[in-house]
């Protein structure tokens, strides 16, 4: 198993390339669009590297794996599909989600099914001499899931979307539709149960002033230091500082136009008889 993590600058976001040796198999995980708010100009600049990197290679992508609707960036599921194929897939429970924003965006994406397919719980998918296990992980979004890969000769190494940041940023926030700090505090012990060794691959880095940006830390070292979650972090005094800290968080700046995009599947809305596009802005 050999491991590659681009970072997205502008919205401080990881997309993994997770590439089986052997067989030249890889799937993509977290893929991200450039976008531009201010201009409405979207673009591939970052997926495009990635792109070059698997052709170059001579690698095929089988799979290209969302771990849940992101609500900070533009999925680039779609242009990478385009591209170099693969199935994109993402969690069952991202119906739910859908349902409730196809209401708050006049939206259709849950009867549109532009997924290739849907994942459950404890479904494995096979990437050469790879496996990845889908690990429910709710709490971030009731459709979260980590992806856990493993192979006959390396630890595992999981990927966790949202669930966990570095240990120095803490956890993912819970104040979205459907999130739950008492699920995610669940969440995360079932990711500290794969044991010390496990490689956790971050979806994002928001690193403080003076360290490198860092794309994977060991459960050991969440355990010891998580500012918000240590091994030794009751339920109770996770829950009551995670809900404290969402009290006073702002939206992410990409919310808007993220959602509308990520619930279907990484399409852009389609084209007027004029070829435009348009995101929907709610007004309160």
């Amino acid at each position: 198993m050999h491991i590659q993590s681009y970072y997205h600058h502008d919205t401080q976001t990881f997309c993994h390339l997770v590439i089986d040796d052997p067989s030249k198999e890889a799937v993509l995980i977290d893929p991200v669009a450039d976008y531009k708010a201010n201009t409405g100009k979207v673009s591939h600049e970052f997926s495009d590297e990635i792109i070059q990197n698997v052709g170059a290679h001579g690698l095929t992508v089988k799979y290209i794996l969302e771990t849940h609707v992101h609500a900070d960036h533009l999925s680039d599921a779609q242009y990478i599909k385009q591209q170099l194929g693969g199935q994109v897939l993402i969690g069952e429970k991202v119906t739910a989600v859908q349902q409730h924003f196809d209401e708050v965006f006049g939206l259709n994406s849950q009867k549109e099914a532009l997924f290739d397919g849907l994942v459950s719980a404890g479904d494995t998918l096979s990437v050469g001499g790879i496996t990845l296990q889908a690990l429910a992980t709710p709490g971030h979004t009731p459709a979260c899931l980590s992806y856990v890969a493993r192979s006959s000769d390396e630890p595992v190494h999981v990927f966790v979307g949202d669930t966990l940041f570095m240990p120095d940023v803490g956890t993912a926030r819970c104040d979205f539709p459907g999130g739950d700090a008492k699920a995610l505090y669940q969440s995360i012990q079932s990711i500290y149960a794969l044991g010390d060794d496990a490689q956790l691959h971050m979806c994002h880095d928001y690193p403080p002033k003076g360290r490198e940006v860092r794309s994977v830390v060991s459960v050991k070292e969440q355990k010891a230091d998580n500012i918000h979650c240590a091994g030794k972090t009751s339920e109770s005094e996770f829950t009551e500082k995670r809900q404290a800290r969402d009290a006073n968080l702002d939206a992410p700046r990409l919310i808007l136009p993220s959602l509308q995009v990520n619930v279907r599947a990484g399409y852009l809305p389609e084209q007027d008889k004029s070829g435009r596009r348009f995101l929907k802005i709610p007004l309160r």
